[in-house]
């Protein structure tokens, strides 16, 4: 019995030393209870008391029917509760649209805590989404992470990597949008509001025929439809779905290419609710091109109130995306995941109408739409 538990204490000592010198990686597998029973001529309960010795220091999980894993939480041997003090800051692009001043927004909140970044950007594809997110598991580099999800209006096949990330220890935030399929907290605007506030102030400009350009691929594009379809319908005014645009990532940088498709979806309308300003600005270049005059013959509202809102040749009116009040709540809500765990409450900031000069007020004298 002595020379067993001695067995017990050379196995948990021999694994925790492969861990230490990096032969075994965070979120990889250790050696299996077979394994160890073969390697060191002990009985299958001794490797069973070792593999339990580690799980209780937090240096190892159990996963029920594949395995037992190192933890990040552990940080190669460091004692238990230990932080690297840099938190990664995920995003689909890095620098363009509203994401610079969310970023620069983030760093200031954390740095003011002592922390530092660690910038990563997806290019808003799930191959290059997974390759980051492998490399936090087996990096172990990170106390959390602020993730802006990929495609989130698409089913991923990465949920199980951000689950992994849990199951170690690590924390992850997500902005902007948040993945269906797994339950974690989030940071973000009210998009159904946004939605519904830029449709609502059509309709009390006079405006009945309201089309609408949304992203398929992501699930704010859903949730802003969503608001559209709701303000519409709460004044009886039916959703036509000849009048709505669906686009993908990629098909929002071809818009100018394709242009008579979005020509004959805001035919016959007066007014159209684009996804964001990027997709309303391009919509604006689309109608003069065609001759279509901007707000004269038709009303452009866009989403975010974006630099490029005002710098748009026709000043967009746009829902507010309130960026810096959700970057620092983005920041102080991982804080706080990093000290409680899991109870924390997700938070979504309402929008505010930004009115500019992109909208006409309709009088009972015009129907504008046949023009078009």
């Amino acid at each position: 019995m002595t020379e067993e538990r001695v067995k017990y204490k050379e196995i948990a000592e021999w694994i925790m030393e492969e861990v230490n010198q990096g032969h075994i990686r965070t979120g990889e597998r250790i050696y299996s209870e077979n394994e160890l029973v073969s390697m060191f001529r002990v009985s299958r309960q001794t490797a069973r008391h070792a593999v339990s010795v580690l799980e209780r220091r937090g240096i190892v999980k159990r996963r029920r029917g594949s395995g037992t894993y190192v933890r990040g939480i552990e940080r190669l041997g460091a004692p238990s509760g230990v932080r690297t003090m840099r938190i990664a800051v995920m995003t689909t692009y890095i620098d363009e649209y509203i994401f610079p001043s969310m970023i620069k927004e983030i760093e200031k909140c954390l740095s003011g805590k002592g922390y530092a970044l660690q910038i990563a950007f997806t290019n808003n594809t799930v191959e290059k989404e997974r390759m980051i997110l492998k490399g936090f598991l087996k990096g172990g580099e990170v106390d959390g992470i602020i993730a802006e999800p990929t495609k989130s209006g698409l089913p991923t096949p990465n949920l199980n990597i951000y689950r992994e990330l849990a199951s170690q220890g690590i924390p992850v935030l997500f902005i902007n949008s948040y993945y269906s399929g797994i339950q974690a907290v989030h940071v973000g605007m009210d998009d159904f509001m946004a939605g519904r506030i830029v449709t609502e102030h059509l309709i009390q400009c006079g405006h009945k025929k309201i089309a609408g350009i949304f992203k398929g691929d992501d699930g704010q594009g859903h949730r802003r439809y969503a608001g559209y379809a709701d303000a519409l319908m709460a004044r009886d005014i039916k959703v036509i779905g000849e009048r709505i645009a669906w686009v993908d990532t990629c098909q929002v940088r071809e818009m100018g290419e394709d242009a008579p498709r979005y020509l004959r979806r805001i035919l016959g309308c007066t007014a159209c609710v684009c996804y964001n300003d990027e997709v309303a600005n391009k919509l604006v270049g689309i109608c003069k091109e065609g001759g279509i005059r901007i707000p004269e013959d038709l009303s452009i509202v866009g989403i975010d109130n974006s630099d490029l809102a005002g710098r748009c040749e026709i000043p967009l009116t746009s829902a507010q995306n309130p960026v810096k009040e959700l970057a620092s709540a983005a920041a102080f809500k991982i804080l706080e995941m990093l000290e409680k765990g899991g109870d924390v409450e997700s938070v979504e900031l309402q929008p505010k109408l930004i009115i500019r000069k992109s909208v006409r007020l309709l009088d009972e004298l015009e129907e504008l739409g046949s023009r078009l």
